[in-house]
């Protein structure tokens, strides 16, 4: 029996399960009664104009915001549990001090030990970092300053930074902003690359349609309410993104997306 990995919400195939979720921030409503789910393993995306809530709900998922209804998470043995997997986060942005003498091994360093830099850095986790620097392509960026880094090359550390957490999910805020169309380009192929060699599941919040359509296999298009989750050619089609964005959105091309269940494998 083969199951659509749009309609199929079976634990073991299901990375998020939202239900009635709401977010109240200072009295006024941000998300109201949201229900849909995540697949295992592909590349979600959560849609919706500025403004529309998409990261308040990427914090209720990773549980940094109060919300009233119910998160649960599917795991292997087919049961859900209200347990938070292993994450790694990419914000859309970081706030430093770029004047601060700290490297980018320094920074990758801090996020794997607790032993204090000024101790130094043991040599298997140099060559923990030194390896993942080599995966996402920037190994010369090693005892670079942070604060020396363009836009696309800090966004890169940032994946670094999330992958050497060994992360059941990666959530993405915004990846395509501040990089140009060939970093956009890279960081969404390395990804995939690694999602599908690590088995990961892939949440990516945005605003930019076409980097959705051209990367996701499934979306959540929201405007505080649910709109429509599914299929990219069922979700993002014109009746939605008009109730989304407003009329004059413009229509997109979506890549072909052949995924499917693999529940069918266990049957």
């Amino acid at each position: 029996m083969s199951h659509n990995i749009h309609t199929c919400s079976c634990p073991g195939h299901t990375a998020v399960k939202i239900e009635n979720l709401s977010v109240e921030l200072n009295k006024v409503k941000i998300l109201e009664d949201i229900s849909c789910f995540i697949p295992r393993n592909l590349c979600t995306a959560i849609v919706g104009p500025n403004g529309a809530g998409k990261s308040t709900l990427a914090r209720a998922i990773l549980g940094y915001v109060e919300y009233s209804g119910k998160i649960s998470f599917g795991q292997s043995n087919n049961t859900y549990t209200a347990r938070p997997p292993r994450w790694g986060y990419v914000p859309q942005k970081i706030q430093f001090d770029r004047n601060m003498p700290l490297t980018v091994m320094e920074f990758l360093a801090a996020s794997l030990t607790r032993r204090p830099l000024f101790w130094g850095i043991s040599k298997k986790i140099k060559e923990q970092i030194n390896e993942m620097l080599e995966n996402v392509e920037v190994p010369y960026l090693s005892d670079r300053q942070l604060g020396q880094l363009s836009g696309g090359e800090l966004q890169r550390i940032m994946l670094a930074q999330a992958l050497l957490q060994d992360p059941e999910i990666i959530l993405l805020d915004e990846p395509a902003a501040g990089v140009d169309f060939q970093g956009e380009k890279l960081c969404c192929g390395l990804l995939e690359k690694f999602r599908k060699a690590r088995n990961f599941t892939q949440i990516m919040i945005s605003h930019d349609l076409a980097t959705v359509a051209a990367h996701a296999a499934h979306v959540i298009c929201i405007n505080h309410r649910l709109i429509a989750a599914g299929h990219p050619a069922e979700v993002l089609t014109r009746d939605n993104l008009q109730l989304a964005f407003g009329l004059h959105t413009p229509t997109v091309q979506v890549v072909a997306h052949q995924e499917v269940c693999s529940c069918s494998k266990d049957m």
